[in-house]
């Protein structure tokens, strides 16, 4: 397959090429050690989040959001349900038993029993308890006569059924403080019995807390956590054969992402490796080929691992994944080169160099351009993926054409089987005719109308999550009983200083209370709850006062002795003694504390379930001051249309330009090169929507990397004249990619399960459509300069 247009000259090294290849073994060199440091330790990021932009331009929700997220990281919540609390309660000591092992406790820490916890917050507070009332406590005191009070009071100290007390009757003659600790109670969905058990939905539920110590998102891809609660969970089962059990917990999904990316790395790493491999030997049938294509790549991902290292301090699983099917695109390169060497002579190796630098220096400029334009939008694992691509293109494509020619000495043989493919060229149509474009633009229509008419855009957030469904629905489940708040909707709380936020914050939380005594919103979680305003404290402690002070007299009178009410602290608690003390902890979270100028809290919400539970919450903040609804959910899905679009656009700017670069070497035959990835990138779209599948962001940049990929095809088609080694190198190449990316569509993450399918259909339509374009092979014209 020798190229007609190849210098008969045998050709030498050009000049400084021994010494940039020198250069080049250094910088290699300098990657190898740094890769033997970086797999002693590696620093691979985990958080499947990394895809998402961060927020842009707003602190306040950017900090409340990371708190939120910060504060249940590391968190894991089990419930076992059974239908009898005996049951139950065996169920938690023999699963409680089986996490005492020292694997179990080198991973997880109990989290303090509520009891526990209890009895350190009701101590801290009881000095303050006179200041602490409900809604419902300061409108009974207010209406209710003091002779009713005193002798529901009186009733309370003789009766012999009387309501649990958590102080001595003369410091809580009306009940009060039991009453509140229940209404904290069962806001927070806690509301345990005797036994520390939680009764709903017709089981007894034991409800069991841990902490995993050390990071969620800094897992090595295996299944330490979900083995150890399925151990467990099977010796709580044996004990109780109806048992339900649940489990919840940023750990799980982040350990699941772990584990499911680590599996797609090896599937699509290795899958890609071996395919590529196996075209190359089937292609050259010879171990130089196969070894020398093999080591551009290694070289390839590891440069590009060590420099996204470097830059970022670590790697995403999702770029490694990513960056696994860069081995379908980087050996293009080398395929091209033996493609080309096939019947050339080895001591005309040089003069072949300098005829294929030109369209391989073009190839490589055309795919880095595609995958810079992924850096273009905020999302720090797609510029990690730009970054990890583009380098690993550069270091795979200087690696051939530095070591190569050194390297491949002796004669590459043609194959029967390149032959063939080789061959398949000559017989394949082309657009020689008006009547042959004429029909291929009315089989496009055909295809593409009715497929662009059926494409819907949808960016919702929630549409990429990757978690397994059953993990997804005990989430759900775990909520639902607890009554867990949505880490993704809340209310932002800001003021001048902490006693207007509080403030503020009893301005929603009495909007709260009458839509959720009507049924329209579920409950609510705010720091103003525990710790009122310091205002509402004085009106609290003023109305207490008076009113106990009444009750006193009249049981006085009423049993003859003189009764004195109990004393409590002189000044109303202050938020940061309230925070540094153990009662804060379910709210302390929801403080944020000094933010810009001003202080900031959070109010978190439960049960959106119903239809109109967002649109009900955030009519709650209307006509407050410092009060706004976030929903991240809704803002996130809104930022991914916008950046839709905008890479919509920058998609159709990036056609102009490559079509500009393409212009000044092919000139009128430009048109050539480029129509075929333009072809198949609306007919990839019209496919997608035949398939019913909605246009994401992830699609389009999907589109940007066919744009500089499919480029390659055309360049070596019309670089090379339709030359049979250019259709076998196209061949190759297009093979290897389609499977490396096309095993992208086999991923469980959305965003890459998006990037594969768009890809499996483009660089497949390029693949077929890319001949029909070819120049014929006497045409000479074909561009501007002659590759010398």
């Amino acid at each position: 397959m020798t190229d007609p247009a190849l210098p008969a000259t045998s050709g030498h090294p050009l000049r400084g090429w021994r010494w940039l290849a020198l250069a080049w073994l250094l910088v290699l060199v300098a990657v190898a050690w740094h890769q033997w440091q970086f797999w002693q330790a590696p620093r691979i990021d985990s958080d499947v989040l990394a895809l998402l932009p961060r927020e842009a331009g707003d602190p306040t929700v950017a900090d409340a959001t990371r708190r939120i997220a910060d504060n249940s990281s590391r968190d894991v919540v089990v419930m076992l349900g059974a239908e009898d609390a005996e049951s139950a309660l065996k169920a938690r000591q023999v699963f409680a038993g089986a996490l005492a092992t020292p694997a179990a406790q080198a991973m997880l820490a109990t989290t303090g029993s509520p009891e526990d916890w209890f009895a350190q917050a009701r101590d801290a507070l009881a000095p303050h308890r006179d200041r602490l009332l409900t809604p419902a406590q300061r409108e009974a005191l207010e209406t209710t006569s003091s002779d009713a009070l005193a002798e529901s009071a009186l009733a309370a100290l003789y009766g012999p059924m009387g309501a649990p007390r958590l102080t001595e009757w003369r410091s809580d003659p009306l009940g009060l403080w039991p009453q509140w600790w229940q209404a904290q109670a069962a806001a927070s969905g806690m509301a345990l019995d005797g036994d520390g058990l939680l009764q709903a939905e017709g089981r007894h539920w034991a409800v069991m807390q841990y902490t995993l110590k050390g990071s969620a998102f800094r897992l090595d891809g295996e299944r330490h956590l979900q083995d150890v609660l399925d151990g467990a969970t099977a010796a709580a089962k044996a004990a109780a054969p109806d048992l339900r059990v649940l489990n919840a917990g940023v750990p799980l999904h982040a350990e699941s992402a772990a584990v499911q990316a680590n599996r797609e790395v090896n599937t699509i790493g290795w899958g890609s490796l071996a395919a590529v491999l196996l075209l190359v030997w089937l292609a050259f049938r010879s171990l130089r080929p196969l070894l020398l294509v093999a080591v551009s790549l290694l070289v390839g991902c590891a440069v590009a691992l060590t420099v996204t290292v470097l830059v970022f301090g670590k790697i995403h699983l999702l770029t490694l994944i990513f960056g696994a099917s860069l081995v379908g695109v980087a050996e293009d390169y080398g395929i091209h080169w033996f493609a080309s060497r096939q019947g050339v002579a080895s001591e005309r190796r040089w003069s072949l160099l300098r005829h294929l630098l030109p369209g391989l220096w073009l190839a490589l400029l055309t795919s880095a351009m595609a995958y810079l334009a992924l850096g273009l939008a905020p999302f720090p694992g797609l510029r990690q993926m730009a970054l990890f691509s583009v380098v690993g293109l550069t270091a795979a494509f200087l690696t051939v054409i530095f070591f190569f020619p050194w390297l491949d000495g002796g004669q590459v043989r043609t194959t029967g089987f390149s032959r063939w493919l080789g061959g398949t060229l000559a017989r394949w149509p082309r657009l020689a005719t008006r009547r042959a474009g004429i029909v291929l633009a009315v089989v496009v229509l055909v295809i593409v109308v009715p497929g662009l008419m059926r494409v819907q855009g949808n960016d919702d957030l929630r549409g990429l999550q990757s978690s397994p469904p059953e993990l997804i629905a005990q989430q759900r489940d775990v909520g639902r009983l607890l009554g867990m708040p949505s880490p993704a909707q809340f209310f932002l709380v800001q003021g001048r200083d902490a006693e207007q936020v509080l403030q503020r914050e009893e301005q929603l939380i009495e909007r709260l209370r009458r839509a959720e005594a009507k049924g329209q919103v579920g409950g609510h979680r705010a720091l103003s709850d525990w710790l009122p305003s310091q205002r509402q404290q004085a009106a609290d402690a003023a109305l207490t006062a008076r009113v106990e002070q009444e009750v006193m007299e009249r049981l006085s009178a009423a049993t003859g002795e003189s009764l004195a009410r109990g004393a409590f602290a002189a000044s109303a608690m202050e938020i940061d003694a309230f925070l540094a003390s153990p009662a804060s902890l379910p709210v302390r979270h929801l403080w944020l504390g000094q933010v810009g100028q001003g202080m900031a809290s959070v109010v978190m919400v439960n049960d959106l379930s119903r239809p109109d539970a967002l649109a009900t919450f955030a009519a709650q903040a209307d006509g407050l001051d410092g009060v706004r609804w976030v929903d991240r959910t809704a803002d996130i899905s809104r930022l991914l249309t916008h950046y839709r679009h905008m890479m919509s656009w920058l998609l159709l700017a990036g056609v102009a330009v490559v079509f500009a670069v393409l212009a000044i070497r092919y000139r009128a035959q430009a048109w050539r090169v480029i129509t075929p990835t333009l072809l198949a990138g609306v007919l990839t779209i019209s496919l997608l929507g035949w398939l019913g599948q909605p246009l994401q962001l992830f699609n389009v940049l999907a589109l940007m990397l066919l744009l500089g990929m499919g480029i390659d095809y055309g360049i070596f088609l019309v670089e090379h004249r339709g030359d049979a080694s250019a259709w076998l190198a196209v061949c190759v190449g297009a093979a290897s990619t389609w499977l490396s990316f096309g095993l992208l569509g086999l991923s469980a993450t959305p965003a890459l399960r998006a990037f594969g399918l768009t890809l499996l259909f483009g660089i497949g339509l390029v693949w077929l459509l890319s001949p029909l374009f070819r120049p014929p092979p006497d045409d000479s014209s074909s561009h501007g300069n002659t590759a010398a």
